[in-house]
């Protein structure tokens, strides 16, 4: 499974409980833009590196991982390269069990795979298209037994916008996704009905990863075939390609459990073990465990258009259909193949997946032109950067890039590109959901002109922000990085999204005016110090209101005991999260649900404080001052209102 990374620290305790939630959701949830492309591993070697020299790349490899390993606090790693159907190097590093010592087998350890488990599920959809038991462009509906999928659109969800990961879901996370507990897992069917997204865009206009439709395949395969899904995959794809250290199975069958990989946190100087992970239903989406050595079993079969050994488990055209480019949010940048994507590795073309668990983090990448393939798996939080930087070293060294050619912007860019400019976010969010909270933290892509250098500023793809120079119309490389960027235009000319080479599932959207960042912090900001000085201003002039009218009092209370119960509501809702934290990937706390009452509470006292401005403005006793007072504070009142309102926290709204 993939998940969001980055947000900037923030000043407002509310907004430290909204980050908190999302930081919480986003541990279990999707992938955003890569930290930010590594500074490339020393890949000194003899020029034109080859792949045959095995003992080369055996040194290179170990030499790479070890530049992380320590760095990053990874217990647990392998790697293996294959080439014309044969395994060049594999290795393992750490340890599968760190008090045990138990050493990592490439041939038996077994690593969750996260979103890697997806090519499995897409690769039984195209088994089933090629028997003519589904059709990539029928409504889904049509194989859904025990629930369908609203009409919100004229046009339907079809499988094809399922394996391009454009059904046009939104995303959420929060509560269900991942688990630690066995008594949590329910059924394919009975998680995907309960947990339904809302459609807030049609099918096939924007790749923007989804989970849910990975599951949702997952399911129509098994109504389709008659088989449980896990039974139809070891039967129809497991078994035939001898992978016998794989299984979606959760938890593990008792005879592969001591092959198991312990996930670890490294905290105080000691790697903390974790319990294992359950994907339940989502499994078709990130349930698998596996070794490195079944996985190039997988590889050499998509390598060899579906065959392995004298077995076959496509055929050489639906292998062919599967690999091939068929959706992308900008067409020249790499796109989405058949559940499959494309990435562009320093000179040559690459589709495969990557996938990530709280604790796991995989790579599977195939160059079909080369019949080369590379999986890694390792354990660690935080290490985002060993396999980017792996990747990055491997293929830069052995499919060396072509030199770039340099555009020389004109005088006119700066006006030219100004249409550029602006926030956008990734579509991958929810809508409707209390997980829309993460995008108050401010996780978004702003782009702005820089004049003089005739390139654009962009910040929020990495942790720093970077230079674009033009190397085309509306197309950007990044300068000193591995980015390129394209905009998008309507028919009108505006600019409507940015697309990011790395990211073909992954498009983005202009930041609508309601649900800016910035806007909400600064209403926030100023909400909490109007809050501060009433408080402050009503303790100095506590000898003045014992002078005022009943009437006036009871207002005074009420403005006492609305900016109280807002301070409480943050202190609360903040405590919750940060201690369940670590369950609400797979469970929503019953402190939380308690604690989202004060909001609403928040509400009743704006709406009484809405009610007592009429008298406040209407009775001759209040002094002008002394209304422009009250009013401010019911303004704040109001901002804080809305923000709950537009960022789900008012009421229950779990997915």
């Amino acid at each position: 499974m993939h998940a969001y990374r980055g947000t900037r620290t923030r000043a407002l305790l509310l907004l430290v409980a909204a980050a908190a939630l999302s930081i919480a959701a986003s541990a279990h949830a999707q992938k955003s833009a890569r930290a930010e492309r590594m500074p490339p591993v020393d890949t000194a070697g003899p020029p034109h590196a080859s792949l045959d020299d095995t003992a080369q790349l055996g040194a290179f490899l170990d030499g790479a991982f070890a530049q992380f390993i320590d760095q990053l606090h990874v217990p647990s790693a392998v790697v293996v390269v294959i080439k014309d159907g044969r395994v060049l190097y594999t290795h393992g590093y750490g340890f599968a069990d760190v008090d045990k010592k138990t050493p990592i087998n490439p041939a038996t350890s077994l690593f969750r795979i996260g979103s890697t488990s997806k090519l499995f599920t897409w690769t039984a959809v195209m088994q089933l298209v090629q028997q003519g038991k589904l059709d990539l462009d029928a409504d889904v509906n049509t194989y859904l037994t025990d629930f369908k999928i609203p009409a919100t659109y004229a046009k339907p969800v079809t499988l094809r916008s399922l394996m391009t990961h454009s059904p046009g879901f939104e995303d959420g996370a929060l509560g269900y996704l991942i688990s630690n507990d066995s008594a949590s897992v329910k059924s394919i069917d009975e998680t995907l009905k309960e947990h339904m997204p809302a459609r807030v865009r049609p099918p096939l206009v924007l790749s923007s990863y989804s989970n849910y439709g990975a599951a949702l395949a997952g399911l129509i395969v098994q109504n389709v075939s008659g088989m449980p899904f896990n039974d139809y995959i070891q039967k129809n794809i497991l078994d035939p390609l001898d992978m016998h250290h794989t299984t979606f199975q959760e938890p593990l069958p008792a005879n592969l459990k001591p092959d198991a990989v312990t996930g670890y946190v490294y905290a105080n100087g000691v790697y903390e073990p974790k319990p294992f992970e359950f994907v339940g239903g989502f499994r078709p989406a990130g349930s698998v465990s596996a070794s490195a050595l079944d996985m190039t079993h997988f590889m050499i079969a998509h390598l060899q258009d579906g065959r392995y050994g004298d077995t076959r488990i496509l055929d050489s055209a639906t292998a062919e259909r599967m690999h091939t480019r068929t959706f992308a949010n900008d067409p020249r940048l790499p796109a989405m193949a058949l559940g499959f994507y494309e990435q562009k590795m320093a000179g040559v073309r690459v589709i495969g997946h990557e996938g990530d668990t709280q604790y796991f983090h995989t790579a599977m990448f195939i160059v079909p032109t080369a019949q080369v393939g590379i999986f890694m798996s390792y354990v660690g939080t935080g290490a985002e950067p060993l396999r980017e930087g792996i990747l990055q070293a491997f293929f830069n060294r052995y499919f060396p890039p072509p030199p770039v050619v340099a555009m020389t912007a004109p005088d006119s860019f700066a006006a030219s590109a100004v249409k550029y400019t602006g926030t956008y976010r990734f579509a991958r969010h929810s809508s409707t959901k209390i997980d829309k909270a993460l995008l108050v933290a401010g996780a978004s892509i702003d782009v702005s002109v820089l004049p003089k250098e005739r390139r654009l500023l962009i910040t929020g793809l990495g942790e720093h922000p970077a230079q674009f120079a033009p190397v085309g119309d509306g197309l950007f490389r990044q300068v000193g990085g591995g980015y390129t960027i394209g905009f998008t235009q309507d028919s009108s000319g505006a600019v409507t999204r940015l697309s990011v080479d790395a990211l073909p599932f992954m498009g983005t959207e202009r930041v609508p005016f309601r649900d800016a960042p910035g806007l909400w912090h600064f209403l926030l900001g100023l909400s909490t110090l109007i809050f501060v000085c009433a408080l402050t201003t009503l303790f100095y002039r506590r000898k003045q209101i014992k002078t005022m009218t009943p009437e006036q009092k009871r207002i005074v209370r009420l403005s006492l005991a609305a900016a109280i119960w807002y301070f409480l509501t943050v202190i609360v809702i903040v405590a919750v999260v940060v201690s369940d934290m670590a369950e609400l990937g797979g469970s929503i706390p019953g402190a939380l649900k308690v604690a989202l009452v004060m909001p609403i509470v928040f509400v009743l006292f704006t709406l009484a404080l809405l009610a007592a401005s009429v008298r406040v403005w209407g009775r001759a006793h209040w002094r002008l001052w002394q209304r422009i007072e009250f009013t401010a504070f019911v303004l704040a009142s109001v901002a804080v209102t809305l923000f709950f309102a537009n960022w789900n926290l008012l009421g229950w709204r779990f997915g």
